[in-house]
């Protein structure tokens, strides 16, 4: 896989100055075609239905709310995996707050370096997560699956063709899943903490740290994501995140849709995009699991996205 220029993505991505529009943006090449067209019309007054069919063309919607298989896959979601996310959320969430608490009581000046190494350490791991989930769930399976299909593959089938559906998707939706990953390690850290005495916490406290990090940021992956589609009414605090790159910022993230959605996985942060890119990590993994295999990657990606409009 080559890397895109600039042209490209903005040709074949999200349109952001009218991002929940999702309509298609000219190229230069299209302006000025459309310019002589229109001044071809003008003076013969002959071509006034190839005209309109080329207007439609211009603004017609690739992907997004109006999409047929997008509206398919927004529709499989059920009762039963809202109610499986709603459990998801308010057990982690408690365990968040135990965990947080349990780690403040137990800090020391200290070890704060420590703990700080190790806290980005968890971030950076986090990322690589992010990674590898989305990878797998984006070029991976079928919505057809048992059990994991409508329930998990299923949002990241619909995020291609709409793009935008996250930003109207409320915090249950948006964050049951990645919150479901969190309670086996915050359930295992608030055990930890029971389980061991004062001095052999103290020994641990950098480990404590990079699994506590880790966790919050693979539980705030999704949430983060939403943010790097949201283009209005943000808080200053998450752009200021964005723009100083410490979480997923909006153009980063941008790369990732450009068809057929083929790089930049890493979700949390996005600081591994670039070097994962540059070693070509995704593409030899895909290579491979063809060869022996058969599997084609994004296979399954790529039949809803035929489904148009």
């Amino acid at each position: 896989m080559t890397a895109k220029s600039d042209k490209e993505i903005l040709a074949n991505s999200m349109y952001e100055d009218d991002p929940n529009g999702n309509s298609a943006p000219t190229t230069i090449e299209e302006d000025h075609t459309m310019e002589c067209h229109n001044a071809v019309v003008a003076a013969e007054a002959t071509t006034t239905k190839n005209t309109t069919t080329a207007a439609a063309a211009t603004t017609s919607p690739r992907w997004g709310p109006q999409n047929k298989g997008a509206q398919e896959l927004a529709s499989l979601y059920s009762p039963g995996k809202r109610a499986q996310e709603i459990i998801c959320v308010y057990t982690c969430i408690g365990l968040m707050i135990i965990n947080l608490t349990l780690i403040v009581k137990h800090m020391r000046w200290e070890r704060i370096n420590v703990a700080f190494v190790s806290a980005l350490c968890g971030i950076i791991t986090a990322d690589f997560a992010s990674g590898v989930v989305h990878w797998a769930a984006d070029t991976w399976g079928s919505v057809e699956l048992p059990l994991i299909g409508k329930n998990f593959l299923r949002p990241f089938r619909e995020h291609h063709l709409d793009p935008t559906s996250i930003t109207r998707h409320d915090f249950i939706e948006t964050n049951g899943d990645n919150f479901m990953v969190g309670i086996p390690i915050l359930g295992y850290l608030a055990h930890y903490f029971y389980a061991k005495s004062p001095i052999e916490i103290q020994l641990n406290f950098g480990w404590i740290s990079y699994v506590f990090l880790c966790s919050i940021f693979v539980v705030m992956t999704n949430q983060i994501h939403k943010w790097s589609h949201t283009y209005w009414g943000l808080p200053r605090w998450v752009l200021f995140l964005q723009s100083c790159h410490i979480i997923l910022p909006r153009k980063h993230h941008r790369i990732h849709h450009v068809a057929p959605h083929e790089t930049y996985f890493c979700i949390t942060t996005g600081w591994l995009n670039w070097p994962l890119e540059r070693l070509r990590f995704w593409s030899t993994f895909e290579l491979i699991i063809e060869h022996f295999t058969g599997l084609k990657p994004r296979d399954d990606d790529m039949k809803w996205a035929k489904k148009l409009t």
